[in-house]
């Protein structure tokens, strides 16, 4: 928190106090108090040089510009220091914030259809950084970037076997015959529970994206497997009510979930049981 007070002096904020923030793994993260009351949010890190907080930053601006969803505005930004506007908590129980939330969401999908996947730069999704390469084929993409990219991590590599490993790869194979052909959009890419916020309206407000133009249902899933108030429940009815989605979608959820399923055994975190569960979709692709 010292580092954090120091360098928002340096950047021209009169900080006066911190109020640490939970949930990040990446970044030292606090409500901060300015010498005239008003408060600001936050993040520092130690190591300079990963261009973490400038990517996070153009997400932001964005999702917002060119997908008209509201995000904090960034009040400055430095290689070791971004700082945003605060926001609320969101209000789990409201199933109009879920609604409102889904129609935010498939407008951005809806109003951002590109003839390519991927994005201008890589990216990061927690520590770890995201592969943006583009690509015209969203099979492929999602196939190399966004699952078997994941098998070179040295946690991910101890954690399944030789025969594991073939049966994702035959999984990502067989690709176009589990998903249907879609239109690359703006996604979030990060839109679990902790990342939704609400304004100071009440709405809903995004943060910490990792985006990249990719498939919609992708962003879906994150918050389809992620642990979520019974009102979000609403959420999924209200998206298909304002953009249809195609016969079968949840049962695409558990393969494009896949994805952060590997992220967190990556990321050291698969004390609830990842790697079981990645082996439960897998499990039709194995050969013994």
């Amino acid at each position: 928190m010292n580092l954090l007070l120091v360098r928002l002096r340096e950047a021209g904020f009169d900080a006066v106090s911190t109020e640490p923030a939970t949930g990040g793994v990446v970044a030292t993260a606090a409500m901060v108090t300015l010498r005239d009351g008003s408060r600001v949010f936050a993040k520092t890190l130690r190591a300079a040089g990963t261009g973490l907080f400038e990517i996070e930053a153009e997400g932001l601006r964005t999702l917002r510009d060119l997908g008209g969803v509201t995000t904090p505005e960034v009040l400055a930004v430095t290689a070791d220091l971004l700082v945003l506007e605060p926001l609320c908590p969101r209000r789990d129980d409201d199933e109009r914030f879920w609604e409102d939330l889904a129609r935010g969401v498939a407008a951005l999908h809806a109003a951002t259809a590109s003839d390519r996947f991927g994005w201008h730069r890589d990216g990061w999704l927690g520590r770890l950084r995201q592969d943006n390469t583009w690509d015209t084929d969203g099979h492929a993409f999602f196939a190399q970037r966004r699952i078997l990219r994941w098998l070179t991590e040295p946690l991910v590599e101890a954690a399944f076997d030789g025969e594991e490993r073939r049966a994702l790869e035959r999984l990502c194979a067989a690709l176009p015959e589990l998903m249907p052909p879609q239109p690359p959009v703006l996604t979030h890419g990060d839109l679990w529970r902790e990342n939704i916020l609400a304004d100071r309206a009440g709405g809903p407000a995004l943060i910490d994206p990792a985006v990249s133009y990719s498939w919609a249902e992708a962003d879906l899933s994150m918050l389809y497997y992620s642990p979520r108030p019974p009102a979000a429940d609403r959420f999924f009815a209200a998206y298909a009510e304002a953009a249809p989605l195609a016969p079968g979608w949840r049962d695409r959820m558990r393969v494009f979930h896949l994805r952060e399923l590997l992220s967190d055994i990556a990321h050291n975190d698969d004390g609830w049981g990842a790697a079981a569960a990645v082996r439960e979709i897998i499990a039709p692709f194995r050969k013994s």
